[in-house]
């Protein structure tokens, strides 16, 4: 199956390259490969970043207690914690924690932690640690 990523890239792509009427073979080359490189550019980072989301739900998933309100095709997480005052205390110990920074959201009349992955530097080590991070303050709390 393709990524939802993919798809979205594409079309933006097709977009981008039909509003690009006179610009130089450079500016193209250039498009290309910010969108599709094989591997390189931003196609990459948005894959990467999905695959680094699905690692944290299943760090997260494991432990009892955590809930995966969605289903991960991209790069959100949304986390519950037993009850709403059980999250609301885990989203401020993590922000005061300072490891990872995950704000707070309301999902279908229940309150969630909305974890993105969204930068290109982010490491499956980056994702362990802020894993344990929010396990630990959830286990405080």
């Amino acid at each position: 199956w393709r990524l939802a990523a993919d798809q979205a890239a594409e079309a933006h792509h097709r977009i981008e390259l039909s509003a690009l009427r006179g610009v130089t073979c450079r500016d193209r080359q250039l498009e290309r490969t910010w969108y599709f490189d094989d591997g390189d550019g931003i196609v990459a980072v948005v894959r990467g970043n999905c695959r680094l989301a699905r690692r944290m739900v299943d760090r997260l998933s494991s432990e009892r207690g955590i809930l995966i309100l969605n289903d991960v095709v991209l790069n959100q997480v949304l986390v519950r914690f037993t009850d709403d005052e059980t999250t609301s205390r885990v989203i401020a110990a993590v922000q005061a924690e300072g490891t990872c920074w995950a704000g707070g959201a309301v999902w279908q009349n229940k309150r969630a932690m909305r974890i993105s992955v969204s930068n290109w530097s982010t490491t499956e080590a980056d994702i362990d640690r802020s894993a344990d991070a929010i396990v630990n303050c959830f286990r405080a709390s």
